[in-house]
């Protein structure tokens, strides 16, 4: 049954953990914030929860979107009905289950609702992210764009676009929890590029579906935002929808999921270097895959027609309407959507530019055998234990090490999507505890001051001064 009072369970568990620790770094002159956390998603708002309940203080969220609605893909980009993960994973609660979504479920709708959901609704997540800012206090900075960042001696000056002005602030840490679009952007196939805009969008755009209605649509990709974009498209009343894959089968097997278990999942990273290189491959060689239900809901209406083996060749104009040209033929059509992913071309990222070739790349660090070579992995950054960026010239740019990478470009070196929801319970804590540590031993002469500084007595010796044993004393014989 619902609860009178829905918040009661997770205000409990916030009271059983107690208050948060103090703040336990040293204030530097010049230096604004101690961490500062790009993108206020669910990624980096459990980010400024992790960072409070570890005693650092001075922890900013910065998001370029202009309120909550717009941060993250839920309420803007997102298409699909349900999450594609199991609802049972581990989120931003970070092993407090008062916090987490099973139990914000529950206390609104009942444990018998909770238990005939077989995968978590969409719109039911974005409300459940904003309770969680709004529960466990996180404050997000919108239209609050980073535009460069600036090394400076031992820590780096972010320039911050707000309403059209830039301003500069300091910090010693950087969370890049930036999703798909934070490593270079979406790509965009080059048959489209020479087409008006207005005719074409990328799927992680917003797109207005109600312009499609009667009109014949292309979808250019065949993962689960594919068949998503197809799906809205014909619900919203589209003539035709044509999903154009390059595959000659859509992609069903799901790589990532056998290395789930414990001790895969959670020793990932200490892998050995070719051990990753191959998984990486073996994932980009079987695709991404599409859940069921999303190819079910395109799948459903007749006019929806589905294309294998057909990848864009080129486009061209005839009679001033689109034609895809495919080996399958030309197919006209009146608008296209590209789901086509996102690159990692981290010199594509403004806020990187000035440093990006200084970064190690997997391609500077690993060698694979010919059969394994794959120039679109070997661009991911290679990243550090705690996720950050490590230099391609030892000693070139140490700054590096302040920049904490939580977006996909860390799929090879951590192997998951990072950012979404299975990356969670491994990896904020990991890059939490890797942040306090360097904060740490940055300022080891202060804290070494103060755990060798005066401390007073808990007690006198009044206090057990009755009880001390004494041996009697001996009466001389007379």
């Amino acid at each position: 049954m619902p609860q009178s009072d829905p918040d009661s369970v997770a205000r409990e568990a916030l009271r059983l953990i107690g208050p948060d620790p103090q703040n336990w770094v040293p204030d530097l002159d010049g230096i604004d914030h101690n961490v500062v956390v790009v993108g206020g998603g669910q990624s980096g708002s459990a980010f400024a929860f992790a960072l409070r309940r570890a005693g650092i203080g001075k922890v900013s969220v910065i998001d370029a979107a202009a309120g909550g609605t717009e941060s993250g893909v839920w309420l803007t980009s997102a298409r699909m009905h349900k999450l594609r993960t199991p609802k049972s994973l581990p989120g931003p609660e970070l092993g407090l289950a008062g916090l987490g979504f099973q139990a914000w479920y529950e206390a609104r709708y009942g444990a018998a609702a909770y238990d005939a959901l077989d995968r978590i609704l969409r719109l039911d997540w974005a409300a459940y992210l904003d309770w969680y800012r709004k529960v466990t206090g996180v404050a997000v900075r919108y239209a609050t764009r980073l535009v460069r960042i600036e090394p400076a001696g031992e820590h780096l000056r972010l320039h911050l676009e707000q309403g059209g002005r830039v301003t500069v602030e300091t910090a010693r840490k950087l969370v890049l929890a930036t999703g798909f679009a934070g490593s270079g952007g979406a790509i965009n196939p080059d048959a489209l590029r020479n087409l008006p805009k207005q005719i074409h969008a990328h799927s992680s755009e917003r797109i207005d579906f109600r312009t499609l209605r009667g009109r014949s649509v292309a979808v250019i990709g065949s993962a689960a935002s594919a068949f998503d974009a197809a799906a809205v498209a014909l619900e919203a009343g589209a003539r035709d929808v044509h999903l154009y894959a390059r595959r000659e089968t859509l992609a069903s097997l799901p790589v990532i999921r056998i290395r789930g278990y414990p001790g895969a999942y959670d020793n990932y990273g200490a892998l050995p270097d070719a051990v990753r290189w191959q998984q990486a491959i073996r994932f980009r060689g079987a695709g991404s895959t599409p859940p069921p239900d999303a190819i079910s809901r395109a799948v459903a209406f007749p006019n929806f027609h589905l294309h294998l083996g057909a990848p864009w060749t080129a486009v061209r104009l005839e009679g001033g309407r689109p034609v895809a040209v495919t080996p399958q033929g030309a197919f006209r059509f009146d608008f296209a959507i590209a789901s086509t992913g996102y690159a990692v071309d981290l010199g594509a990222q403004t806020e990187l530019r000035d440093f990006a070739d200084e970064i190690l790349l997997w391609r500077d660090r690993f060698t694979p055998r010919d059969q394994d070579r794959d120039e679109t992995l070997a661009a991911y950054p290679y990243l550090g234990s705690g996720h950050e960026y490590l230099e391609k010239e030892p000693g070139g740019a140490p700054f590096l090490k302040n920049i904490h990478v939580f977006n996909p470009a860390a799929f090879v070196s951590f192997g998951l999507p990072v950012g979404d929801v299975p990356s969670f319970k491994r990896d904020i804590p990991s890059v939490v505890a890797r942040i306090s540590r360097d904060l740490f031993l940055a300022d080891l002469a202060a804290h070494e001051a103060r755990i060798n500084g005066p401390i007073a007595d808990d007690f006198g010796a009044e206090l057990y001064a009755p009880a001390v044993w004494r041996p009697p004393e001996h009466v001389a014989a007379e």
